[in-house]
């Protein structure tokens, strides 16, 4: 298969890249500059380069598209929801009718905060939080396309990561002196290895049903205070706890997902895709390094 990829030199687009390439697919990256292009190159795949413009062509050129790419600027969250929102318009206009797979990304984070997300809830419209790929992708199913979405974890680690949430942690430790939680600490978080992730890409673009949702979720709950543990004996900072009332204080922007609820089964994703993580957990990497290195 002949697979377009936005997002492709990412942290887990290119852990995509491979896992395609070693599995006999041609992969079609997107690229937006000279250094992105040379990665992709090197990488083994095409290289596609541009726009919207680039959107179209790029995905008239592939057998399926896998939607990647976010702007991972969450102080504009509403802002780059809505580009993300145009992209996948943009690419599910040519795909319309052919039947071609088109797996989109979310997250479970906001699934059901406060109890177990599964694959089968649809969470409501949140003004505060509007990523909407989900229910881009449900209309363009209705289009003749084999739209899916894969919600990933808020933490998909490994090696190489370097904007996610657990780096954001760690850099304000190192700024604060101290590794803190919220309260008691228990609300949690579940958790994926980017190279598990990626297989969890493949697989749905090979097998997706229109509509689908998949959980990129290896690991269904970890409290963020054993998270906030691991990262303090990691630095060698001391852990504690801070008022909810401090939160935005110690955290800045990102108090609202410290302090989130968002435990995710992918029970229902293992069994209908044959998915079954195999790296390492996350808080093996925090406590191997990888995020210290």
């Amino acid at each position: 298969m002949r697979v377009f990829i936005t997002g492709v030199t990412g942290f887990i687009g290119t852990a995509i890249v491979k896992e395609l390439i070693s599995a006999g697919h041609q992969v079609l990256g997107l690229a937006r500059s000279d250094a992105s292009a040379n990665k992709l190159a090197g990488a083994g795949a095409g290289v596609h380069r541009g726009d919207l413009e680039s959107l179209r062509n790029g995905a008239a050129q592939s057998d399926g598209v896998i939607h990647a790419g976010f702007i991972h600027d969450f102080t504009r969250f509403k802002e780059v929801c809505e580009v993300d929102k145009i992209a996948i318009e943009t690419i599910g206009r040519v795909l319309a009718g052919s039947d071609r797979p088109l797996i989109v990304t979310s997250g479970t984070a906001l699934v059901s905060p406060g109890r177990l997300a599964t694959e089968d809830i649809i969470p409501p419209f949140n003004p505060a939080w509007p990523r909407v790929s989900e229910q881009t992708a449900d209309v363009l199913a209705g289009l003749g396309i084999r739209a899916a979405a894969i919600r990933l974890s808020p933490s998909v680690h490994g090696d190489d990561d370097k904007h996610g949430f657990i780096p954001i942690l760690i850099n304000i430790a190192r700024e604060k002196g101290v590794s803190a939680y919220i309260g008691e600490g228990l609300n949690q978080w579940n958790a994926v290895h980017r190279l598990d992730a990626a297989h969890l890409y493949r697989l749905a673009l090979e097998h997706a049903a229109p509509r689908a949702r998949y959980h990129g979720t290896a690991e269904e709950a970890i409290t963020v205070k054993t998270i906030a543990e691991a990262i303090g004996r990691q630095l060698n900072l001391p852990v504690k706890s801070i008022t909810p009332e401090a939160a935005p204080e110690h955290f800045g922007w990102f108090s609202q997902m410290a302090a989130i609820d968002c435990p995710a089964s992918s029970k229902l994703t293992q069994e209908r895709l044959n998915w079954h993580p195999t790296h390492s957990t996350l808080l093996a990497d925090i406590g191997n390094g990888v995020y210290t290195k």
